[in-house]
């Protein structure tokens, strides 16, 4: 099951407790339920546009995720029709056996990294 993220509704920042925050002593792992009562958004906060706090966060969910190896971007809004994946399949129903489109096909990458598929993606927070 993937992680709950929050996206502060005044800045676009958002938590994701895969990371927390660290710098503000939230140690990652943290869920945004689990944060204090104090808890401040850490942008708004710092840009002086006032102390944004949970309340000023909704639920959010990635749509774009980036390939570790060569930075391709698999959007779920695009898809990718031109190898049968139409557009608005989200990226958990990709199937198992999905490569990235770019170095997943380039036999000198796929010797040296193996098989380029789904574990070697990250969300965007974008």
């Amino acid at each position: 099951m993937a992680p709950k993220r929050y996206k502060c509704t005044l800045c676009g920042y958002i938590y994701s407790p895969l990371r927390g925050e660290p710098h503000n002593g939230i140690p990652e792992g943290t869920e945004f339920e689990d944060l204090p009562e104090t808890y401040v958004c850490p942008v708004c906060g710092q840009q002086g546009k006032g102390k944004i706090g949970k309340w000023g966060f909704e639920p959010w969910e990635p749509t774009r995720y980036m390939c570790d190896i060569c930075g391709y971007i698999y959007d779920e809004k695009r898809g990718e029709p031109h190898r049968g994946i139409p557009a608005g399949t989200k990226f958990e129903d990709l199937p198992a056996d999905y490569t990235c489109a770019v170095c997943g096909m380039d036999p000198k990458l796929t010797k040296f990294y193996g098989k380029v598929g789904k574990a070697s993606f990250k969300p965007l927070d974008i």
